[in-house]
């Protein structure tokens, strides 16, 4: 062994005993140097008085107590046996290959669009498949490859709804190398969700888990087929859970890092235990390969969902008819509430179910049927998984107080999307007057105070000259002589809702 070599391992070693960890070795023969070798305890004079006897007195004992008090630490967690979970579960995992005819603007692929399509991003590199070429607009023919797991014997098949999408052919491929043509029973592009249909008897199933019971920080195994290499496996842990991704305001994905790549869509994603917990179906990537983030739909979604397909053939899904944000700690105290937990209404649609139910602006949404909600996202996840006349009880702080609304849930319509969070921007520091009528009709709007200058605290927030301020700490203002009175008491922070742009957004204003 070189001299170098001896320095690197007597480095390494001593970095592990410090650290508590044994180091063994026995392939290159060496051992610690003597001075990092454990030596018999010595014994020492203890601070306090000693008996001739030997014995401690009661202070040197307390002391040689602390002194030896082992290090609190948690026990190391159990590798799970990844071999077992591919031996057992890997036979229920299929290939989807599909063939078709998609659409495509000549505009949207020349603006990049085709980058944002989870279609293209999932199946972009995977060797031998045509994809719709830049500057031949309509509908041009494609293939493409995704994964998916059966959960039947008869033959039901969960996978994603964008590998399915506008596919005229879609064959199965077993691990057994068997292949079948698929029927698509129904797909939901809002949780991303298709259920497809073999003619087979017998087929190997996986176990299906409860993702409420995975947390961060567990170890996960996803099952697919990156790039067309069939059955390939990869692991990670849960990095996150409940994510509510952009444009994706129904499904509460589950966040890993385990490898998922092109051609893994669909494919399901094992605890621990080799339960599937979720079905995957994005990645977060720049390049268009895995970057260390995917994002999991939770299996009970995807159940909930194939439930509606094999029994009414599509899905329907509920709506509250809300805009919400997230509540920032600003927002929290203008509201009176400790914590920001909620998810805060900023607008409410005309003739909704929430508007039936009385709820309104400003009102802050803590819990549904039991449950906290922390972030807009559990609202919004809550009501899109719900069918269109379901009752849900809402815990709402307003006006300082608790109040509980029982709402009977509208039915979604494709071009509406619940919950999405709305950016923040604002403070008080305005020269304001009452709209006129003229103006009150032309914005759609039956009160306001105009904002014809931002200076100080608003300009520095991003207030703008031409937007209405609505409410001020979740009262409608009509009048400055209103918002003179709200700000008589000289409060540090305030919460004002503005309307820009057709959009209306609750503003957390520092004022001290």
């Amino acid at each position: 062994m070189t001299q170098t070599a001896k320095l690197t391992l007597t480095a390494t070693a001593a970095a592990l005993l410090a650290a508590g960890v044994t180091l063994t070795t026995t392939a290159s023969g060496w051992t610690a140097p003597a001075w990092l070798k454990p030596k018999a305890p010595v014994t020492a004079p203890l601070t306090g008085d000693a008996t001739p006897g030997g014995a401690v007195t009661p202070v040197a004992a307390a002391a040689a107590t602390v002194a030896a008090a082992p290090a609190v630490a948690l026990p190391p967690a159990q590798l799970p046996n990844y071999r077992a979970i591919v031996q057992t579960q890997g036979p229920a995992v299929v290939g989807i290959t599909v063939a078709g005819l998609h659409k495509v603007d000549g505009p949207a692929m020349a603006d990049g669009g085709m980058d944002d399509d989870p279609f293209f991003r999932f199946f972009r590199g995977i060797p031998g498949l045509r994809m719709p070429q830049p500057g031949n607009p309509g509908a041009q023919p494609f293939r493409g490859q995704g994964s998916g797991f059966i959960i039947s014997t008869d033959g039901l098949i969960l996978t994603n709804a964008h590998v399915v999408r506008d596919a005229k052919q879609v064959t199965v491929k077993l691990n057994d190398r068997r292949e079948f043509s698929a029927q698509v029973l129904g797909s939901d592009p809002a949780t991303d969700i298709a259920v497809l249909k073999v003619d087979a008897k017998g087929l190997p199933t996986v176990q299906l888990g409860d993702p409420r019971q995975v947390q961060v920080g567990d170890y996960v195994l996803a099952i697919g087929a990156p790039y067309g290499f069939e059955q390939s496996a990869t692991q990670g842990i849960v990095s996150a859970k409940g994510r509510s991704l952009p444009g994706e305001s129904v499904v509460p994905f589950i966040q890993t890092d385990a490898a998922v790549n092109p051609g893994n869509s669909g494919g399901p994603l094992f605890d621990a235990a080799g339960r599937v917990v979720g079905v995957n179906a994005q990645i977060y990537s720049q390049s268009g390969g895995f970057q260390g983030l995917a994002f999991s739909i939770p299996v009970d979604v995807a159940l909930r969902v194939k439930d509606q397909i094999v029994a009414h053939g599509k899905v329907e899904h509920a709506r509250l008819g809300v805009t919400l944000q997230d509540l920032s700690a600003p927002l929290a105290a203008s509201f009176g509430l400790d914590t920001p937990d909620g998810a805060l209404v900023s607008s409410v649609v005309p003739d909704s179910a929430a508007a039936k139910a009385g709820l309104k602006a400003g009102d802050v949404i803590t819990g549904i049927d039991g449950e906290p909600v922390h972030v807009a996202g559990d609202v919004s996840s809550r009501v899109g998984l719900a069918r269109p006349g379901d009752k849900i009880k809402l815990e709402l702080w307003r006006d300082k107080g608790r109040h509980t609304e029982t709402v009977s849930l509208g039915r979604a319509d494709k071009d509406v999307q619940e919950a999405s969070a709305a950016p923040e921007g604002g403070s008080l520091g305005l020269a304001l007057r009452p709209l006129e009528r003229q103006e009150l009709r032309g914005s759609g709007l039956d009160h306001g105070l105009l904002i014809e200058r931002v200076t100080g605290p608003a300009q520095l927030a991003g207030v703008q000259p031409g937007d209405v301020l609505l409410a001020l700490n979740g009262k409608p203002v009509d009048s400055v002589e209103q918002v003179r009175a709200a700000m008589k008491d000289k409060p540090r922070q305030v919460a004002l809702l503005v309307a820009r742009d057709g959009q209306q957004i609750f503003v957390p204003v520092r004022l001290g």
